[in-house]
C-alpha cells in the first residue's frame, strides 16, 4: 500500500526490507532494516501477551511487559536478547512502558489499565520492579486533576529533564494529552472527545522530539497530531498516512530523520520522514515492514544508542527486534 506517492517494499523470507523501485519523491534504494531472528535467545519466556516494550540504551536493557493470568507481568532481557528476570508487583493489565536511565538513575513507567484494585493508573518502578510512585487513584477511574485520576492511561513519555507526557484514554472516558512537572504537577493539559483540532478519540501513543514537538498517535482519529512541548499549542497533524489504520504507536530514529509508526489492524510497521525545524507539512511514508496476518503491532520503541527498532506483538505474543542496515 502506498500512501503519499511513498516507495512500496516487501519483507523477504530472510527477514530484509527490498524496496520495489519506481519513482516517488521519498525514494529509497537501499535496505533500511534487518529481522534479528536470534532475538530474544529463548522467547519461550513470552507466556502472555505482549503489549508493550521499553529500552534502556544506557544499561542495554530491554523491559517487556505482557499480560495473562499467572504469567510475570515485566520481563527484562539484554539487548543481545538474554533473559535476565522477570517481576510482577502491583502491575493488573500493562498498556504502556517506558523506561528512563541516566548515570544516577533509573525508572521504569508503566500504564495500568486494568480495572481491579491497581487499576487506572501511572506508576513508577526501579529496574528489579520495587514501587516508588503511583500517580492516579487505583482501582477507580476518573477525570480529577487534584488529584490526578485517569481511565485506562495508554502511554507515557518521560524527558530526561523528568518532565512527563501521559495520553489517556485507551477506549475510557478520558481523551486527552498531560504534561507533568517533576513533581507530578499539570503543566498543560489538551484535548477531549472528538475530532476537531486538538481533540482526541483514543489517544494511543506519546513521544516528544529535540526541537520541542509532541507527538501524539491519535488512533480513533486516525492520525498524529502535533503539540508545542513548552506551551501545548496545536502545531499540525498528519491524516493521509492512515486511511486504512490509525497509528497505535509513534517513536523517533536516533538521529530523528524518521518517524517509526505502528498500525496494529494492518499488521504494519512504517517509517515516516521527520518534517524540518518550523513545518509539519505532509506526511511521507518512506519504508514499510508487513508483519503476517494477525500478528498485531501494539507499541514499539527504538533504542537511541544502537537504532535498533523493538515491536511489542499483541497478536504473535512475541517481541521482534529490527536493526538497521545502514
Amino acid at each position: 500500500m502506498l500512501c503519499d506517492g511513498a516507495v512500496n517494499y516487501l519483507l523477504t523470507h530472510t527477514g530484509v526490507l527490498r524496496a520495489i523501485a519506481f519513482y516517488s519523491p521519498w525514494r529509497i534504494e537501499q535496505q533500511l532494516y534487518k529481522l534479528d531472528v536470534g532475538w530474544p535467545k529463548r522467547p519461550e519466556y513470552f507466556t502472555g501477551q505482549t503489549f508493550c516494550v521499553a529500552v534502556d540504551p544506557l544499561h542495554d536493557l530491554v523491559y517487556v511487559a505482557q499480560r495473562g493470568a499467572n504469567v510475570p507481568k515485566v520481563l527484562v532481557f539484554s539487548d543481545e536478547g538474554n533473559f535476565l528476570h522477570a517481576w510482577n508487583s502491583t502491575v493488573e493489565m500493562p498498556h504502556g512502558i517506558f523506561a528512563v536511565s541516566t548515570p544516577t538513575d533509573t525508572s521504569i513507567w508503566i500504564t495500568d489499565v486494568g480495572s481491579g484494585e491497581y487499576g487506572h493508573t501511572v506508576k513508577q518502578y526501579s529496574p528489579s520492579g520495587k514501587l516508588i510512585q503511583i500517580l492516579g487513584t487505583q482501582g477507580k477511574a476518573g477525570s480529577g486533576l487534584n488529584p490526578l485520576q485517569f481511565d485506562q492511561p495508554a502511554e507515557i513519555f518521560v524527558e530526561q529533564t523528568g518532565e512527563i507526557y501521559i495520553v489517556d484514554g485507551d477506549g475510557g472516558m478520558n481523551n486527552r494529552l498531560f504534561k507533568l512537572s517533576t513533581d507530578f504537577q499539570e503543566i498543560w493539559l489538551r484535548g477531549e472527545n472528538g475530532t476537531g483540532v486538538g481533540q482526541f478519540k483514543i489517544p494511543h501513543s506519546v513521544t516528544v522530539d529535540s526541537v520541542g514537538r509532541v507527538w501524539v498517535a491519535d488512533r480513533g482519529n486516525k492520525r498524529i497530531q502535533v503539540f508545542d512541548k513548552v506551551t501545548g499549542e496545536w502545531l499540525g497533524s498528519w491524516s493521509s498516512c492512515f486511511v486504512e489504520d490509525g497509528p497505535s504507536s509513534v517513536r523517533l530514529t536516533t538521529n530523528e530523520e524518521y518517524l517509526i509508526v505502528a498500525q496494529l489492524n494492518i499488521n504494519r510497521v512504517s517509517v515516516l520522514a521527520a518534517p524540518p525545524i518550523g513545518s509539519i507539512g505532509d506526511c511521507h511514508v518512506v519504508n514499510t515492514i508487513q508483519l503476517a496476518d494477525e500478528v498485531k503491532p501494539h507499541l514499539v520503541d527504538v533504542n537511541v544508542k544502537t537504532g535498533a527498532i523493538y515491536v511489542a506483538e499483541i497478536g504473535a505474543q512475541q517481541v521482534q527486534k529490527y536493526v538497521p542496515l545502514n
